[in-house]
């Protein structure tokens, strides 16, 4: 199958080189195939710039702050300028603080400590776990989104009207849709009735432009291992008041200016939520990978390569008459490179170990941390999920519509054994991929040892 070319070379070639592009994975009945990493929302590759730039500065890690030894000084003017290229990068205004968390969730765990008692925070019922299971944890109130996102901000004035509310917290774009929420809309909403407003900015930021000065946000948290920096970093950056009262994220040191036996005085923020050694090489790994991003978005090569590809999965998945599209308003007209489905009549999780074991093609099957949302939307049926990054090419995407074609094809499946939750061929532990290969075995065999 051959779907028309986008004009140009748009979508045919990775904006950028990456770690790993073109690896060769093994296939269940014999040989290899390069490996077509279509779950870039869940976890994006490490960029070979950034991948580079930590190689770079490996030589020089020490611990930061306080060590009066050349090497932890130059650890500390890395983690620093890391955290003023983020400030930069996100538009963030002048008196806004940007801490060093793990990810996203913890992120919004972090904000949601410090976000004022009283009142309830409104979160949507679109949003993924991280940016809900947070909130239950204290008074809050989930809307249910309407059928369009008009409907949708105007049932959240509402609710902003009858309800004491100190923040609103919604994503930016929706793991599972990919659809994007008029941000600016919901900012003017909420600041009319007097509530803050908290981006989960993890599908966002690695596809668009965040300026928080223009918008007016008041805080996002994002993740490295969505934005091509897997390091194990992520931030929070936002109004500083609110965390400069709250109680310290993690209470160790470096989280505080004095301690006695019988009391603390916390420093503010962001060190009153760093406590310990923090990950500084995976806030230069994010730093680095937010210098490639913001050129890409700039240059606008990240909205043609997306535009180009899912518009070419989405035409795609069209011609397959047993797919259903899932989305979540009908009146939404933008989305970044991820799209849902329902193989109607099929197990999710069965087509993506086929899509995986006999055409070495990564989806994810599931209700993606969103099960709010899948429950209503797909009548809580696990979905598909293809997403697509700055190395996924056209080819990517036809082998992934070719498969699910093939996959009909042959259906039902046989040697596919159910097995902790997930399909896998029959004979092989979920423990190791197809292969000789033990990955409990201490001794750490490589990878490659599976070939010949």
């Amino acid at each position: 199958m051959t779907l028309p070319r986008p004009p140009g070379d748009t979508g045919r070639k990775p904006l950028r080189e990456l770690v790993g592009a073109g690896i060769m994975v093994p296939l269940l009945h014999g040989g290899e195939a390069p490996y077509a990493n279509l779950d870039c929302a869940a976890s994006t590759p490490s960029l070979a710039q950034v991948s580079a730039r930590v190689a770079e500065v490996l030589p020089w890690y020490s611990s930061v702050h306080r060590g009066s030894g050349y090497l932890s000084m130059v650890s500390t003017s890395l983690y620093e300028s890391a955290r003023t290229t983020l400030h930069e990068f996100l538009g963030a205004r002048a008196d806004d603080v940007v801490i060093f968390t793990r990810n996203t969730t913890d992120s919004l765990n972090l904000l949601a400590k410090a976000a004022p008692k009283g009142g309830e925070v409104v979160y949507l019922d679109v949003e993924h776990h991280a940016n809900l299971l947070p909130w239950q944890s204290r008074d809050s109130y989930c809307l249910t989104a309407a059928r369009t996102l008009e409907e949708t901000v105007e049932r959240l004035r509402r609710t902003l009207e009858k309800r004491e509310v100190p923040l609103v917290a919604i994503t930016g774009a929706s793991n599972v849709t990919g659809e994007t929420v008029p941000l600016s809309s919901v900012v003017q909403a909420a600041h009319d009735h007097g509530a803050r407003v908290a981006v989960d900015g993890a599908q966002l930021a690695p596809h668009r432009r965040i300026d928080l000065s223009a918008l007016d946000a008041d805080y996002l948290a994002l993740s490295g291992h969505k934005c091509y920096a897997p390091f194990g970093a992520g931030i929070l950056v936002g109004r500083r008041d609110w965390l400069d009262e709250a109680p310290a994220h993690l209470a160790g040191g470096g989280a505080i200016e004095r301690v006695t036996v019988e009391h603390t005085d916390w420093a503010p923020a962001p060190a009153r939520h760093e406590g310990g050694t923090p990950n500084a090489i995976g806030a230069v790994a994010l730093a680095e990978a937010s210098l490639v991003l913001d050129e890409l978005i700039n240059d606008g090569s990240i909205g043609a390569h997306e535009a180009a590809l899912r518009g070419r999965l989405v035409a795609g998945l069209g011609s397959i008459k047993e797919v259903r599209q899932l989305r979540i308003w009908e009146d939404s007209t933008e989305a970044v490179g991820v799209v849902a489905f329902e193989l109607v009549g099929h197990d999710a999780a069965l087509v993506a170990a086929y899509l995986a074991s006999e055409h070495a093609i990564g989806v994810r099957a599931g209700k993606f941390c969103a099960h709010p949302l899948i429950d209503r939307i797909n009548g809580g049926r696990n979905a598909l999920r293809a997403s697509v990054g700055i190395g996924t090419t056209t080819e990517d995407v036809d082998r992934l519509v070719d498969g699910l074609k093939n996959y009909l094809a042959t259906a039902p499946l046989e040697g596919y054994s159910f097995v902790d939750g997930s399909y896998v061929p029959d004979g092989y532990g979920r423990s190791a991929p197809f292969p000789a290969v033990d990955l409990r075995d201490p001794r750490r065999a490589p990878l490659g040892a599976y070939r010949s």
